[in-house]
């Protein structure tokens, strides 16, 4: 439910009823208890439109509020706002609905439209290293926020499988193990020694060129040697998909060699809008205001990543007919998809109703904010750090005799797998992410832990109550209030999340939740002796709600939740 849009629509009829023609301001979530749950500041800007002062306006307003249903109180303050409390008894039917429907009352979208989320983008040449975590991580999360909202997601992989080093590549595959299984196991240490190869034999140094060539050109044996090569690598990226509980798939992939014979099609385009300059050689379009032109095509030939990601825009737009089209890529990258969206536009290669966006985030950092490395200067695999994640989250497992070592393994692997995907989602995804196992691990504070340590202890109510719950949900003192209120705010931070591509408004949300769940847990007994029956019931609904807004939050963040911690 949008609770904001139930709220606006009482102020609308009120101005309706009022004679105010002009269309109202959206209320906004008060700052203290005290100024109600909602403020209406709209009398201040109306009062220039229409030349009357500001409370005269408020209390015209404020005579033609419906308080019967939504509201239950209203109240001038200051110059001329308007504080806004939501009826009690609203707010508990509101809170029956949700917690009766599986999606807790979280409308699917009335429009739905198509996106196409671009995330991850691992090398096919070398492992996935922690440089493509944050992509794979926020990208991930955006496609599952898009699809729960009923949004047709496109997930892409676009990953880089086509160029020069592809022919030294598949000639050193051929020449030390033409199966793979073997030399591909470390793909560091193969790229390594096919480019050491490359720079001191010559004749292997022709014969790469010879197979970048042939692989251009379609020769089979060649590009079987490839597509091994390809398929091993991406197998190397499953393994950490499967780990991060990621949805991407082989099915996802969108690979450079994908669009390229489109590329020539993309400068034809170009070259007959008249857009194309040479340069140097090499075909450009220069756009007003940039110094630094598009490259489209190098003097022999060859095409950039623009022409590729031009193809791609055009295709995604065009034959996927996306509406929205979101990159999920290092902010370093920004100049590029600036330039690269602004010539898709002008040269027709997408409709100008199609949403370009670059969702940009910052380098993951050491503590000592320097970029994050080994401890000898090296690029730390993404797989390696995983698994160092769920050793420190076994670490933090107490009573470690109240379960199997096999069920030891699996919470330590969803404890440490969601601390590292959670401190990331948790912050604004523009910022430097500074890598911290200790605060990332810990029972306190804005962490995965937290919020997987407020769902057990909810569940751990049930089973102590272990009895069908029955009756209705009555809203009783303040704190009730507030947390019935939170509860049914899931729906607007999910629709502004998504719009803002930010996760951290999520975990922010999931924060503020369990720690006002946690007062009313303490302040309001659920099963303590001498409790009103029907309070009792109450006050359980209410905890399961909690704990299904939790668990469906978690859930869009690709982090699971455990019944006992």
């Amino acid at each position: 439910m949008k609770l904001k849009s139930q709220i606006n629509n009482v102020i609308k009829d009120a101005f309706t009823k009022a004679g105010i023609e002009h269309e109202p301001m959206s209320v906004s979530e008060a700052t203290k208890p005290e100024f109600g749950d909602y403020q209406f500041n709209g009398a201040m800007a109306l009062s220039k439109k229409i030349g009357k002062n500001p409370r005269e306006i408020a209390q015209n307003i404020l005579d033609n509020i419906d308080l019967t249903g939504v509201l239950s109180k209203a109240e001038i303050a200051g110059p001329g706002f308007i504080n806004l409390w939501l009826n009690p008894l609203w707010i508990g039917a509101q809170c029956q609905t949700a917690l009766e429907d599986e999606r807790l009352g979280i409308s699917i979208r009335e429009n739905p439209i198509k996106v196409v989320v671009d995330y991850s983008g691992p090398n096919m040449a070398k492992q996935m290293h922690v440089g493509h975590l944050r992509s794979t991580i926020i990208g991930d999360t955006l496609a599952n926020l898009l699809t729960f909202l009923g949004d047709e997601v496109i997930r892409q992989n676009h990953i880089g499988d086509w160029g020069t080093q592809f022919g030294m590549l598949i000639a050193y595959l051929e020449m030390k193990d033409e199966d793979g299984s073997v030399s591909l196991k470390d793909l560091e240490q193969f790229y390594k020694d096919a480019k050491g190869e490359f720079d001191a034999n010559a004749d292997f140094a022709n014969k790469a060129r010879e197979y970048v060539v042939k692989i251009q050109s379609g020769d089979a044996h060649c590009l079987n040697l490839w597509q091994k090569f390809i398929d091993i690598s991406l197998g190397h990226c499953e393994e950490v998909y499967e780990k991060l509980n990621v949805n991407l798939t082989r099915d996802d992939v969108r690979a450079e060699s994908f669009y390229n014979d489109e590329l020539p099609k993309v400068v034809e385009v170009l070259a007959d809008k008249g857009t194309l300059q040479e340069s140097d050689g090499a075909q450009c379009v220069f756009l007003e205001g940039d110094e630094i032109p598009v490259i489209v095509q190098k003097g022999d030939g060859g095409y950039l990543y623009a022409t590729t990601d031009l193809a791609a825009l055009w295709y995604r737009a065009e034959v996927l007919g996306a509406k929205r089209i979101s990159y999920v890529v290092d902010a370093r990258q920004a100049g590029h998809f600036k330039q690269v969206f602004r010539v898709a536009k002008e040269a027709g290669f997408v409709p100008e109703d199609v949403k370009l966006e670059h969702i940009a985030f910052g380098t993951m950092m050491d503590k000592g904010g320097k970029p994050f490395k080994t401890r000898d200067g090296g690029t730390v695999k993404l797989i390696d750090l995983l698994d160092e994640a769920v050793v420190k989250a076994k670490e933090t497992i107490n009573n470690k005799e109240d379960y199997t070592p096999e069920q030891v393994d699996e919470l330590a692997k969803i404890i440490g797998i969601g601390a590292v995907k959670y401190a990331d989602l948790a912050i604004n995804r523009e910022s430097n992410y500074i890598f911290n196992w200790d605060k990332m691990l810990s029972f306190e504070g804005n962490t995965s832990l937290y919020m997987q340590y407020g769902y057990a202890r909810i569940q751990s109510i049930f089973r102590k109550y272990n009895a069908p719950i029955e009756g209705e949900i009555i809203i009783g003192d303040a704190l009730e209030h507030r947390l019935a209120t939170m509860l049914l705010r899931f729906e607007d931070v999910l629709s502004r999340a998504a719009v803002d591509a930010s996760s951290n408004q999520i975990t922010t949300y999931l924060y503020e939740l369990v720690t006002l769940f946690m007062r009313f847990y303490e302040q309001n007994p659920i099963l303590k002796g001498g409790i009103d029956e029907e309070v009792k019931m109450s006050r359980l609904q209410l905890a399961n709600l909690t704990a299904k807004t939790i668990k469906q939050g978690l859930d869009i963040l690709g982090i699971k939740v455990v019944d006992k911690l």
